[in-house]
């Protein structure tokens, strides 16, 4: 490996009630792909914002290129040659992909016309290197989640990033978007840039990185050569603890049916969905992006409408106007983008739990905020949520807890039917196996689930069925012993399984 770039010494930060960082040190090589690993809150997003000038160290010492360094703000970090790619990539939607990669270092006509054609051409340049062949002129706006990352590390390159930090890059991306992604960061590293690689995909990191670091609590508990260490060594890291593997669904006692839908129907997303859930059971949805599953799940919460269908709630015929008539219904729903749909970030734990059931701690307009602390203390303790106060604002958690105030939220309206929509999408391995636990609790309590994912062990673990869209359509169902990713990944794209059992 090459020498020594970039060298953490002891770095510590804290925040009111939280010690995020506890003297920190490793180093990374020039030219590798270093993951940094750890669970949701073991302070790998708050240790790269000090690198990337976003925050200060309260003490401790960053060398980079052998020189002790101060980087005050993102713009000398970009200046020293470190990028920082966010895992919610966030362009300027409405500006064109050869705007959005050279703002803030526009080429000129001259002291004050921008020079549009230039900037095109080498825009063109940069995106050929990460091997997207689109027009510099197409809208932000216009790009898949895959694009826009590509359009990112493309930015990158353009600013001579001798480091690129990468953080959760494929959480979003199917199978095949993740391997094409992998192959530019390889391309990166063989031209001698430097990649801190975050994920929590042990699969992904055991093939693309060459050495890592774990933290765990703030603090960094092992770094070493990826080859000589296994996945398992990794998660006890994580953790503290051994973990065999993740937790597996126990089996629940299957009812009657709760939830049926007929015929759903709409135009753009959809097309002739029928489907049956039973009390205590878990129905898996599997998929790829944009196979129509979200937007299935929002229709039938409300929030989306239907050009035709029938959906009948304890035998009962059901015409959601709303989320608040689902809600009334026994419904509730994690939604799969917890940042755009789901939390409130500036307000506390206590109030974003509380949303959906506000008439049991209200008088008048008032909120009986002790009598809510109390419950919502009650469900911290239960979901082993890490936060140092209930009245801590939610955008202050780490992902995971986020994760787990979303699900109380809706635990506390009692639902009979609970949607969940990629409940464990970007979250360590910890919480991840606490929320399988969670679910399959509940599903063995009587409760109705649906489960979206896109991740196959989930989803066939976890599932009693598994429902498989494609482009719109329900394309098969298979029984917890049919599932297999083979399976899934036919009817996934549309291709025939001999004997597949269709839902009429």
């Amino acid at each position: 490996m090459g020498k020594t770039i970039l060298r953490f010494d002891e770095i510590s930060k804290s925040f009111p009630g939280v010690r995020a960082l506890d003297q920190v040190s490793f180093s990374v090589q020039e030219g590798t792909v270093h993951a940094l690993i750890g669970e949701n809150g073991a302070g790998k997003s708050t240790l790269m914002k000090v690198l990337f000038g976003l925050y200060k160290a309260d003490s401790g010492t960053l060398w980079y290129d052998d020189q002790e360094s101060t980087i005050h703000n993102p713009s000398a970090a970009l200046a020293c040659g470190i990028s920082m790619i966010p895992q919610e990539v966030n362009p300027v939607n409405n500006l064109s992909v050869s705007s959005n990669i050279f703002l803030g270092k526009e080429m000129l006509f001259g002291p004050k016309l921008v020079n549009q054609k230039l900037i095109d051409q080498e825009a063109v340049r940069y995106l050929e290197q990460v091997g997207l062949d689109i027009n510099p002129r197409t809208l932000m706006k216009n790009l898949s989640i895959a694009s826009s990352q590509l359009v990112a590390i493309a930015t990158a390159i353009s600013d001579n990033s001798r480091i690129i930090i990468m953080d959760e890059p494929t959480s979003a991306l199917t199978e095949k978007e993740s391997n094409h992604l992998l192959g530019i960061i390889k391309k990166l590293r063989q031209q001698g840039v430097t990649v801190i690689y975050i994920s929590h995909k042990l699969d992904e990191l055991m093939t693309i990185a060459d050495t890592y670091t774990v933290l765990r609590d703030g603090q960094s508990v092992e770094s070493g050569t990826i080859h000589d260490i296994t996945k398992a060594r990794i998660i006890s890291l994580m953790v503290g603890r051994e973990m065999d593997e993740f937790y597996k669904k126990k089996k629940s006692q299957i009812g009657d049916v709760i939830l049926s839908v007929r015929d759903f129907s709409n135009e753009k997303d959809f097309k002739d969905i029928s489907f049956d859930l039973r009390k205590g059971e878990i129905l898996g949805f599997a998929g790829l992006i944009g196979a129509g599953r979200s937007e299935l799940m929002e229709a039938i919460f409300g929030l989306r409408g239907t050009e035709h269908g029938i959906l009948t709630m304890r035998g009962k015929q059901c015409a959601f106007k709303s989320p608040i008539d689902a809600i009334e219904a026994g419904i509730g729903f994690v939604t799969e983008d917890r940042k755009e749909s789901g939390i409130f970030p500036d307000l506390s734990i206590m109030d974003n739990m509380i949303m959906p059931v506000l008439k049991p701690f209200s008088r008048g307009y008032l909120i009986q905020k002790l009598q809510a602390l109390v419950v919502c203390g009650k469900q911290i303790q239960v979901l082993n949520i890490k936060t140092p106060s209930t009245l801590q604002r939610i955008k202050n958690l780490s992902g995971g807890n986020q994760q787990k105030v979303l699900l109380s939220r809706w635990l506390l309206t009692d639902p009979d039917v609970l949607i969940l929509d990629e409940p464990t999408r970007g979250i360590d391995v910890g919480s991840k196996a606490e929320i399988h636990k969670l679910v399959s609790e509940l599903a063995a309590s009587g409760k109705a689930i649906i489960l979206i994912s896109s991740e196959m062990p989930e989803i066939i673990s976890m599932s009693d069925r598994i429902i498989v869209m494609h482009e719109g359509r329900n394309s098969g169902v298979l029984t917890r012993e049919q599932a297999t990713q083979e399976t899934i990944m036919h009817l996934a794209t549309g291709e025939a399984v001999n004997g597949q059992e269709n839902i009429k």
